[in-house]
């Protein structure tokens, strides 16, 4: 599944809005998680946007950053929704994979462009 990062982040955070949908129709702790995981894991693709148009190396370093930190933010949110939701691991776990490898790919953008910033 290889396509650009604005789509791969925008197909997340279409998954993770669905998912809190469910969470909020469901109640209990899922109801109150998800406010937060639907705060960081759609504000993982809006700053990959706005790094897009960034005004300079810094300001693009800054925005993928920034994106890089709601990508954990969000990795940490569904380890707890898994960890207390055992019913929704299966439907969890694809969405806790494809977080580690927004990470990553994340954390490999920021680091290329600080090389080349240099």
């Amino acid at each position: 599944m290889e396509y650009d990062i604005s789509e791969r982040t925008l197909s997340f955070s279409i998954r993770i809005v669905n998912l809190c949908k469910f969470l909020r129709e469901n109640g209990g702790t899922g109801y109150d998680l998800s406010k937060q995981l639907i705060r960081c894991g759609t504000s993982i693709g809006a700053n990959i946007e706005e790094a897009q148009n960034a005004e300079s190396t810094a300001d693009f370093i800054h925005k993928m950053s920034i994106s890089l930190k709601e990508a954990r933010e969000t990795k940490y949110w569904l380890r707890i929704l898994i960890a207390t939701e055992k019913k929704l691991g299966s439907r969890l776990q694809p969405l806790l994979h494809e977080s580690h490898e927004l990470v990553a790919i994340i954390y490999t953008i920021v680091k290329n462009a600080k090389t080349n910033q240099r």
